[in-house]
């Protein structure tokens, strides 16, 4: 039996920056925070900009890769005032995630995205978290939280070789 690995979206497999870069000037000015005292919503509320992102370098082919030894999720959070979001980040997963010629139900990814604001609720099934900040419930996991992005796990491939050399019993 693999064990559970559940991987964050934003700012681990998708590249969050890419998405702002291709939002319109005019929009980005409705979503930036101007200083005042009146709390503007934030770039992730940008309605489809989920479905703007590039892949993370390296990203796609570790979770292919990762999937030979563990049984890996996405959990990830959409944010609460941004609806588009939820079904953005499902479009994603599947523009690259779904490779042309298989059955959709036989992609790696296929039924295996968790949306949550309370990642540490999942915490006694995994056996890792995959995430780039701490919040949600992320720092929750312990040792068990791979902090992507961090000294220790810099990029995928630093992540792929720790996650590999684990033992899976």
């Amino acid at each position: 039996m693999k064990k559970i690995l559940y991987i964050d979206m934003d700012n681990v497999l998708v590249d969050f920056k890419s998405g702002i870069e291709r939002v319109p000037e005019c929009i980005k000015n409705m979503y930036m925070d101007d200083g005042s005292e009146v709390h503007k919503p934030q770039f992730d509320d940008i309605p489809g900009i989920f479905s703007l992102m590039d892949p993370m370098e390296g990203a796609i082919e570790s979770v292919k890769k990762l999937t030979e030894k563990y049984d890996v999720y996405i959990l990830s959070t959409a944010p609460w005032g941004n609806p588009t979001a939820w079904a953005d980040k499902l479009q994603w997963i599947k523009l690259y995630f779904n490779e042309p010629g298989r059955e959709e139900k036989d992609n790696v990814l296929y039924k295996r995205l968790i949306l949550s604001h309370h990642k540490n609720l999942c915490r006694q099934e995994g056996a890792y978290l995959i995430d780039d900040r701490p919040t949600h419930g992320a720092a929750e996991f312990g040792n068990h939280w791979i902090h992507f992005g961090s000294q220790r796990f810099p990029d995928w491939k630093s992540v792929v070789e720790y996650l590999m050399s684990q033992e899976t019993v």
